[in-house]
């Protein structure tokens, strides 16, 4: 989101939300461009979602760290190549004549500056691909709908963010339906269930950091998403190795299968849309818009996850459960589309 680059392009920097501190904290209307980023963001995060479970499942690869990993490195190779061709720019104000050194890009005092927003977006990464693995897509997206109540909570302790009336209201619509959605799953399975939850907290506490330093950074989304890269990789290549990932993924015998190679590399394109749209969509709307963004999308994800993948047999709690979800997130959106 370069400052230099015309209003009809990639969406704008971080200055641009700026603009909303002055509005009551949690009452702002959404914006047209806020609409278009949580749609995009939606629209990414399913097809994600299916290419992870795809890579995961369907051709059994083992090592959902070693995706993780690949899906950093992509991104920092194309916010490197579209940095040198000048189409966008990673700081507010950043001028063209910038050099276009990887170890001068974004100062190392802004580099410690995100070092929270880092550190809990590779937890994020990590336990989300976990979850991903160990419990089936309809149940995934259903658990993870009561994200929306850690985002509330830690969102409030970091940035005093309050809410109105009516939507915590919607809030708890959701978080009845995602209990009611789960209290008859006949493939329970408690590992998957607490991985999932802790996907959940990790999740709050990174929303809220890009809601909190996303704005004091004076970096753009592309420039926070480089910091994650440039600070994340190194430790997840150790990491990678030093359990034997690396040896285990070149031992694959899948690897070089076109089917399994076409999903990763969609995979990682679907992963720095939606690295790109989960900044700009916390930033210009909030930590908790983004949240309820995730809750609305879950419908297509689970009728798709249950079309492609199976894992859940579906019965009256689980039908009431998503529908009271889908209501609940439906009714927050109408209320920051009307400013409450």
């Amino acid at each position: 989101m370069a400052s230099s680059m015309k209003s009809d392009e990639l969406p704008v920097t971080v200055n641009d939300s700026l603009k909303r501190q002055e509005q009551p904290k949690g009452s702002a209307a959404m914006t047209k461009r806020g609409v278009y980023a949580a749609a995009s963001y939606m629209a990414s995060a399913v097809l994600l979602i299916m290419f992870n479970k795809a890579a995961l499942s369907s051709y059994s690869f083992p090592c959902a760290n070693v995706i993780t990993l690949f899906q950093m490195f992509c991104s920092c190779s194309i916010l490197y190549a579209l940095r040198c061709w000048k189409i966008i720019s990673f700081t507010v104000g950043e001028p063209h004549t910038t050099s276009n050194n990887p170890t001068t890009l974004v100062p190392l005092k802004t580099l410690v500056h995100t070092l929270p927003l880092a550190l809990s977006y590779l937890l994020y990464m990590l336990i989300t691909m976990e979850a991903v693995r160990g419990i089936n897509v309809p149940m995934y997206t259903t658990l993870r709908r009561t994200t929306v109540a850690f985002t509330m909570i830690v969102e409030y302790l970091l940035t005093g963010q309050k809410h109105s009336l009516p939507v915590v209201g919607s809030v708890g619509i959701i978080l009845l339906g995602a209990f009611l959605a789960g209290a008859r799953d006949l493939s329970f399975d408690a590992y998957g269930y607490a991985v999932v939850f802790i996907a959940n907290i990790c999740t709050a506490a990174y929303l809220a950091f890009i809601s909190r330093i996303g704005r004091s950074s004076g970096l753009s989304s592309f420039g926070l998403m480089w910091c994650n890269g440039i600070i994340c990789t190194p430790i997840l290549l150790f990491w990678t190795s030093f359990r034997g990932d690396l040896e285990v993924t070149m031992n694959f015998p899948l690897l070089f299968y076109p089917g399994f190679q076409v999903v990763m590399l969609l995979s990682c394109i679907m992963a720095f849309l939606i690295n790109y749209y989960v900044f700009l969509n916390t930033i210009l709307n909030s930590a908790l818009t983004q949240t309820i963004c995730g809750n609305l999308k879950d419908l297509l994800t689970i009728g798709l996850g249950w079309l492609l993948f199976g894992g859940l047999p579906f019965d009256l709690f689980n039908i009431v459960g998503q529908a009271l979800g889908f209501l609940g997130s439906c009714f927050y959106a109408y209320c920051k589309l009307q400013g409450k």
